[in-house]
C-alpha cells in the first residue's frame, strides 16, 4: 500500500481540494495507494480518506497557519505512517503517473528543486517524499528550540534543505511551477494559455493563482496596477486534471 499525505487548515483550501486530489491520485495510481489528510476540519471530506488530526507544533500564533507547520510531518511516531510517504500540498494539480515517484531513490529525501533558486541546494515542499522517522531530527531540533531556527531561516523548506544532507530532486520535468515554469512571459500572457509539457506529473500553484483561479483565467490582486500584466487565459488541461 503506498501511502500520501496532505494537510488541511483554515478556510482557504476547502474539502473539495483533498476530494480532487483523492480522486486525482485514483486516475494517475495503478498500484493500491491510501491518501492520509491532517486537518482540523474534516467535514465534507470523501470518507475513503484517512482523517488524522493535527499533530501539536511550537510556532508563534502568527506562523501557525503558514508553511511552518508543515513541520509536523517529520514527528515520530506519526499516526499509522511508516515507510516511504510522498507528501502532497492541496493547491496543485496531479498531472501524471505517481507510482514512479515511489520508485525513485527509495529511501531517501526527495524533493522539487525550487524554481526560484536554482543551483542553491533549496527544496520546494509542494511535494516531496520521505521515509518516516529516518529524519526525525527536522522536528526535534525545531521544538527544542523554534526561536533559533525561525530567525536561522526565512521559511521551513529552507530550514528542511539546509538540515538533511542526503537530499535528492526530482526529475525537473516532473515537476513544475504553473506561475515559474508554464506561465508564458508578459506581453503573450495576454493571448495564450498555458501549456502542459509532457511527462509533467505536477503543477504547483505557488502563491498566486490558486488551481480554482487559473482554470477560469482569474489572478486574484488587489492592486489596480498589476492588473494589467497579471492575466491569464483560461486553462483548458486543470479542468481536465483537477477533479
Amino acid at each position: 500500500m503506498q501511502t500520501i499525505v496532505c494537510m488541511k487548515w483554515g478556510t482557504r483550501y476547502g474539502s473539495e481540494f483533498v476530494n480532487r486530489l483523492y480522486s486525482s491520485i485514483l486516475r494517475q495510481t495503478k498500484r493500491p495507494t491510501r491518501l492520509v489528510c491532517f486537518t482540523d476540519d474534516a467535514t465534507g471530506i470523501d470518507p475513503n480518506v484517512q482523517i488524522e488530526p493535527i499533530p501539536d507544533i511550537k510556532l508563534p500564533p502568527h506562523l501557525i497557519n503558514l508553511p511552518w507547520r508543515k513541520l509536523v510531518m517529520w514527528k515520530q511516531p506519526l499516526a499509522d505512517l511508516s515507510g516511504d510517504v510522498l507528501f502532497l500540498d492541496l493547491d496543485l494539480v496531479i498531472t501524471g503517473d505517481l507510482d514512479e515517484m515511489f520508485d525513485f531513490e527509495q529511501g531517501r529525501f526527495c524533493v522539487i528543486e525550487n524554481w526560484t533558486q536554482l543551483g542553491q541546494g533549496i527544496g520546494n515542499t509542494s511535494a516531496f517524499r520521505f521515509p518516516i522517522g529516518k529524519y526525525k531530527h527536522i522536528f526535534d531540533r525545531f521544538q527544542d528550540d523554534p526561536d533559533r531556527f525561525l530567525k536561522l531561516y526565512r521559511i521551513e523548506q529552507i530550514y528542511i534543505s539546509k538540515e538533511i544532507e542526503d537530499m535528492v530532486f526530482w526529475p525537473n520535468k516532473w515537476c513544475v511551477s504553473f506561475k515559474h515554469s508554464l506561465l508564458p512571459r508578459w506581453p503573450l500572457n495576454l493571448f495564450q494559455a498555458a501549456p502542459l509539457p509532457d511527462n509533467t506529473k505536477i503543477v504547483a500553484f505557488t502563491g498566486k493563482p490558486d488551481p480554482d483561479d487559473a482554470m477560469i483565467g482569474k489572478w486574484p490582486e488587489k492592486h489596480w496596477y498589476k492588473k494589467f500584466y497579471k492575466y491569464i487565459k483560461p486553462v483548458p488541461w486543470i479542468n481536465e486534471h483537477w477533479r
